[in-house]
């Protein structure tokens, strides 16, 4: 395989693999474009490269900034601005799971402590059931929030040699 097709070919995983982790396509193409690419990149750069509108990648590589995975870099004598993906894959899983913490875990936690103050009946199966799911959903959200603070404050071999130490 020639470095154009395997630079195709991983644009195209990591977009589908993006989509996995609450980024959207595109948003993902760009990431792996700029992961790939030994120097920053202008917007019309990746335009060109992954034949998006101006449009697109203005709101995209914003959205990646947003994201604090891309940052925006400015060259001496030039007026163009230049984006940059951070190489360290550990860095980008923190900031993945960081994101996705805060859009997506936090407004949940939130929710369950709401919905654990619902009061009812024991005696009653309808609320005995919504409890004990409530309880239990919040139990496993709590443990995950934990867990992903744990892996934002650790350092890589650290963490992956405490997570196997739990599947042995």
């Amino acid at each position: 395989m020639e470095l154009a097709e395997g630079k195709q070919k991983f644009i195209e995983a990591w977009g589908r693999i993006g989509s996995e982790w609450g980024i959207n396509r595109t948003m993902a193409q760009v990431h792996a474009l700029l992961l790939i690419s030994p120097d920053a990149l202008t917007t019309e750069e990746v335009m060109d490269e992954l034949n998006i509108s101006r449009g697109n990648a203005n709101m995209t590589l914003r959205d990646l900034i947003n994201w604090g995975l891309v940052e925006k870099q400015h060259k001496p004598g030039e007026r163009k601005e230049y984006f940059a993906a951070d190489k360290d894959i550990w860095n980008v899983a923190r900031q993945v799971a960081k994101e996705r913490k805060k859009r997506e875990l936090e407004p949940m936690l939130k929710v369950l402590k709401e919905l654990s103050t619902v009061e009812g009946d024991q005696n009653d199966k309808a609320y005995a059931t919504f409890n004990k799911s409530v309880t239990d959903i919040n139990k496993l959200a709590n443990n995950a929030d934990r867990m992903i603070d744990t892996m934002l404050k650790a350092e890589e071999s650290w963490f992956w040699g405490s997570v196997l130490k739990i599947f042995k």
